[in-house]
This record gives C-alpha cells, sequence and structure tokens, in this order.
C-alpha cells in the first residue's frame, strides 16, 4: 500500500517537483498545503503517512506548523525542506521533531534516500 503524503510549500512549483518524485518513489500525495495553517487542517482532516514541509512560508513558518502537527499526533513523520543557509531552522526542526531534512532545490537522489528512512 502506498504511502500517503502531504506535501507542504507557498511556492506551487516545488509542490509540483517533490510531488512528481514522492509518485516517482510510489507514494501517494493525498493533500498540499501552502502554509503552515493549512497543513495543521490537511494533517487532521487526511492523518497522512508522512510530510514534507517547507520552513519559510507566509502566515505560519514550517516549524511552528510542525511543533503544532507533533501536539496532535507525537508519531507524525515530518521532513522539513529547506533553501541553503537555513541551518540554525534545520537545527531546531529536528530538534522540534522532525526526521530528516531535505535541501532545495531538490535533489531527486537526496529525496528518495530521505524517503527510505521512513
Amino acid at each position: 500500500m502506498a504511502k500517503r503524503v502531504l506535501v507542504v510549500d507557498d511556492a506551487i512549483f516545488m509542490r509540483m517537483k517533490l510531488k512528481d518524485i514522492l509518485e516517482k518513489n510510489g507514494f501517494e500525495v493525498v493533500a498540499e498545503a501552502q502554509n503552515g495553517i493549512e497543513a495543521i487542517e490537511k494533517y487532521k482532516a487526511e492523518k497522512p503517512d508522512l510530510v514534507t514541509m517547507d520552513i519559510t512560508m507566509p502566515e505560519m513558518d514550517g516549524i511552528s506548523a510542525l511543533k503544532e502537527i507533533k501536539k496532535i499526533d507525537p508519531n507524525a513523520k515530518v521532513i522539513m525542506c529547506s533553501a541553503m543557509g537555513q541551518q540554525s531552522m534545520v537545527m531546531e526542526a529536528i530538534q522540534s521533531g522532525a526526521i530528516d531534512f531535505i535541501v532545495k532545490p531538490f535533489d531527486v537522489d537526496r529525496v528518495s534516500q530521505s524517503l527510505t528512512k521512513i
């Protein structure tokens, strides 16, 4: 059975690229969100097996959304996605419960490697 994924990124192009990589790796993208507030709502509605979460987004950033999702479901599996140069945020994300992080722009092999961790 395919793992169900929620893709969270404020850039539609990034969501499309990640969705393409996920589907090629046998995952099913069940929902997309463009900010942290939407991510929390869609997490509650869909109960996905995995979330890919952008860090920098309008309205609510990915780290705040990660913390809220972890309150709802302590076992939530979240992979953070960030642009280069956001190492301090990446550390905070890992400490807040993210299982991995991927640097943008997405490298197909790196994303696939991250997906094998779940």
